[in-house]
């Protein structure tokens, strides 16, 4: 599976915008920032021709994948438009059934305990944490204690400034939405904007995990 990209760079862009028409430019503006793991969510119903545009574009520059992600027939979708990832916001225990048999990671939405080892168990590649504002850095601390084998992302309240703190806290990998890809940004084409904020983001990452292992 080629997941490598998310947990290499610790950083998942969320891709969630009513206007999908210029993804190519801004994958590009992402992936100059550092960011290569793009996910575009399908609640905007463009999202399979957003995915099959910016995959063919940036090629494997960039690892283009598929957010809120509900049944496996979603899955089929976007992975025949060339999702290299799933993402899915809640326990979708088909969708990782979906995509284990075409060899495509998957981020399974979780909260508590129990749903985080399920979707574990079930061959989740990484289990999302969502909202992960609800517990914030601690939670995912407390949580790594008995399961430390889970790879945890956490999304929904990850900001630039708050996410070395989930990385400390454990987390392999933290992705971010509004915080990272604003509908203004995007309107305006302040492509540099988006750029600065991605270069950030993985700069703060990659700072956490040089301190975890000194």
């Amino acid at each position: 599976m080629d997941g490598g990209i998310i947990e290499a760079d610790g950083v998942v862009a969320v891709v969630r915008l009513d206007d999908l028409s210029a993804a190519v430019p801004l994958t590009e503006a992402l992936v100059a920032g550092g960011v290569r793991a793009v996910e575009f969510t399908f609640t905007n119903p463009t999202a399979a021709r957003a995915i099959e545009a910016a995959a063919a574009a940036l090629g494997d520059q960039a690892l283009i994948g598929a957010g809120s992600v509900l049944d496996p027939e979603t899955a089929r979708t976007a992975i025949l438009a060339g999702a290299r990832f799933v993402v899915t916001p809640t326990l979708g225990l088909r969708t990782i059934e979906l995509a284990n048999r075409y060899g495509v990671p998957t981020v399974i939405g979780a909260l508590t305990p129990t749903e985080i080892l399920a979707a574990w168990e079930a061959g989740a590649t990484y289990v999302k944490v969502f909202p992960a504002s609800l517990g914030g850095p601690g939670y995912f601390k407390d949580v790594l204690g008995p399961l430390p084998q889970v790879k945890l992302v956490p999304t929904g309240g990850v900001t630039v400034e708050n996410a070395a703190d989930f990385v400390r806290a454990g987390a392999v990998a933290v992705a971010l939405g509004g915080n990272l890809v604003d509908a203004k940004s995007v309107a305006a084409a302040d492509w540099g904007k988006i750029t600065g904020r991605a270069r950030a983001l993985v700069e703060a990452v990659a700072g956490a995990r040089e301190g975890s292992r000194g």
